[in-house]
């Protein structure tokens, strides 16, 4: 992943299309697992046939009911299908999974928490065939509450869910450092939050359907630090862009880029106030240097 916005090698944009395929891919399973409890502690009573499934639960650890959620400790008598479903839990009148219970799909994927009429509600904790774990709040077979995902590779979201999706606020962390702490929409990042990278580069501020668009704030590893206009990943509309050997330009961007008027100052005080295109110096503008100044015209960054 690279460390500066594309006009100035590599690029914020493909940083976080990296981070968004892990997104999709690790953090959107929350989907719809035997148990006996004994004091609040769930004693297995089975186990799931998949390696990885066992590895993840190894690591979570026990899974706890409520004691007092005033249902019983009983969950009765396994049930069995010819497909390769595995159910050992409570069941309502009309003998559909309500209460507590565990679940085990032919694949070997796992839930045991809390049912309502055969969907999960209420705590539980669902591991995928994969190793991926959901562990939180269900309404009606849908994570939705407060919960975390964990991938099986170790990254993992903690925070705000709806129908199945980060919505909310919430913070993600990746193995190589990288996290995100701010609100989510729909699964996407959008709204306030804070985007930092392995390199020590961060990002503050806005974000739109999983990219950074509004106002905010870019720190690049390097020490160059820019406030202002973003769309698309990309500096976009008015913003400050300052190295740290005191360069300094301020005006208008387009797809990361000078692009309009603007004042670029050189550490030894020189001056540019003009028009620009494609990050070059082009059309009008004034210089001003050692106390003097004049006007001229500029193309392609060379002046006329």
């Amino acid at each position: 992943m690279g460390s500066q916005c594309s006009c100035y090698s590599n690029s914020s944009d493909s940083r976080l299309e990296e981070y968004d395929m892990l997104h999709q891919e690790n953090c959107h399973k929350a989907r719809i697992i035997h148990s006996s409890n004994q004091s609040g502690f769930i004693k297995e009573i089975c186990e799931s046939w998949n390696d990885k499934v066992k590895s993840t639960e190894a690591k979570l650890g026990i899974f706890f009911f409520d004691e007092n959620d005033m249902l019983s400790e009983d969950l009765g008598l396994p049930l069995y299908s010819p497909e390769g479903w595995l159910y050992i839990g409570q069941v309502n009148s009309n003998g559909k999974k309500s209460g507590r219970g565990v679940y085990i799909w032919p694949d070997g994927a796992k839930y045991i928490g809390y049912w309502s009429n055969d969907k999960a509600h209420g705590k539980g904790r669902l591991i995928h065939a994969d190793g991926d774990a959901y562990e939180g709040d269900w309404i009606q077979d849908k994570a939705e509450g407060r919960g975390k995902y964990t991938h099986s590779d170790g990254a993992w979201y903690e925070g705000e869910w709806k129908n199945d999706q980060q919505h909310g606020h919430g913070e993600e962390h990746w193995m190589d450092g990288s996290s995100f702490i701010g609100n989510y929409e729909n699964g996407l990042r959008h709204g306030l939050g804070e985007f930092k990278w392995p390199d020590k580069s961060n990002f503050r501020g806005e974000f739109y359907k999983g990219k950074i668009q509004g106002r905010g704030t870019y720190l690049w590893a390097d020490g160059r630090i820019y406030t202002g206009e973003w769309h698309n990943n990309k500096m976009n509309g008015k913003g400050c862009l300052s190295w740290p050997d005191g360069k300094m330009y301020d005006g208008e961007y387009a797809d990361d880029k000078r692009e309009g008027f603007g004042i670029f100052v050189w550490t030894d005080g020189t001056k540019y106030e003009g028009t620009w295109k494609n990050g070059k110096r082009h059309g009008k503008g004034k210089m001003y240097a050692n106390g003097k100044g004049f006007e001229g015209e500029w193309i392609d960054g060379v002046q006329a």
